[in-house]
């Protein structure tokens, strides 16, 4: 079944394990010995609990989305009639160019973003979509600037220290250009972050010295940006929200970066639109939802909030409720393209083509 519940009964994990999560958005490929020093485990423990959370499909490490030079990201809205919502949400799912679909707890907006060329028309937005039944309204705004994604989003169970003894060693951008081979690594590695270097080399066809090698290289230049895959109820967040805000053109940059820092956002980004402001959040549940809205907000200069629930994450990174018999390709951009990972789990062939 695509849409499930809010309400849906979900194991939360433990203290340790959601720590063990924690360290794997530090470094995707952290290994096992340095977690186990710095969380102060043993290694045997750390071994088996991410081989579990692993092996469960609980947990899943992937390389973050790139996107290549020049490519433009769109915030929809799409406001679909009772009943044919399903049937918007698969064909947008099907589209390599919509890699981020959310669906409302009401069931009557679709969230969507949309990859898009240099050129001053799309033709999703402003024909297929429009020319759909079932769509009574569409909202598109062009990000600006992303201030927080979900790569760099951290669960809130680490002390500053230990994030910073578990974060890679390396400088984002100390080095050139990826060549070809550097590609062929990271395009192996896209489903999989923590594939080992046997692994890689049976893969690519490259040597194990050769993979071992690379590696160690992309990981001291910072090229090897991953993200952890898990559903937040997971983590004790029941509550999946998008937040529009409409700030002032003075304060829009301070307030982005102000809610880059907040525990509960893992995406800001500001775009075009009266709301120019956008924060997706998890959180506890709503009473925290409302914390967040009226005194985490509150003295920030924000003109208005819209906010929105999360019904269902269709579509993210690593994760796709509706699987078609397709499944979109990996990215294989490099690791210094424009990044935006944050947006961060049928339908008949004539309404594919539709919005095809």
């Amino acid at each position: 079944m695509l849409f499930v519940a809010m309400e849906t009964a979900i194991d939360v994990l433990d203290e340790r394990d959601r720590r063990l999560v924690a360290a794997l958005q530090c470094d995707g490929r952290l290994p096992v010995e340095r977690a186990a020093t710095v969380l102060g485990l043993s290694a045997r423990t750390v071994r088996r609990r991410w081989s579990a959370l692993f092996a469960d499909g609980i947990v899943k490490v992937v390389m973050a989305p790139q996107l290549p030079d020049g490519t433009r990201v769109m915030l929809l809205r799409v406001r679909v009639l009772r009943g044919r919502l399903d049937a918007v949400t698969k064909a947008l799912a099907a589209r390599d160019d919509i890699p981020f679909i959310d669906v409302s707890a009401g069931g009557d907006e679709i969230s969507a973003i949309a990859l898009t060329g240099s050129g001053p028309r799309n033709r999703l937005v402003f024909e297929q979509l429009p020319a759909t039944s079932a769509v009574t309204s569409v909202t598109a705004q062009t990000v600006l600037h992303v201030f927080r994604d979900a790569a760099d989003w951290r669960l809130d169970v680490l002390t500053a220290r230990e994030r910073a003894a578990l974060a890679p060693r390396g400088r984002p951008g100390s080095a050139g250009p990826l060549d070809a081979t550097d590609d062929l690594l990271l395009a192996a590695l896209a489903d999989d972050a923590r594939a080992s270097a046997a692994s890689l080399a049976a893969r690519t066809g490259l040597p194990d010295s050769t993979v071992r090698r690379r590696l160690t290289a992309l990981t001291a230049r910072g090229a090897l940006r991953t993200l952890v895959v898990v559903d937040h109820r997971r983590l004790g967040l029941a509550v999946d929200a998008n937040v529009w805000l409409q700030v002032p053109p003075d304060h829009l940059d301070e307030v982005g970066r102000r809610l880059a820092q907040h525990p509960a956002v893992h995406g800001a980004l500001a775009t075009t639109g009266q709301a120019n402001l956008h924060a997706a959040v998890w959180l506890p549940d709503l009473e925290a939802l409302y914390h967040f809205i009226t005194e985490d907000l509150a003295g920030l200069g924000i003109h208005s909030v819209d906010t929105v629930l999360v019904g269902t994450a269709v579509k993210r990174p690593g994760h796709l409720a509706y699987r078609s018999g397709s499944r979109p390709s990996s990215s294989r951009a490099r690791p210094n393209s424009n990044r935006l990972s944050m947006l961060g789990p049928a339908i008949s062939s004539a309404s594919s083509r539709t919005l095809g």
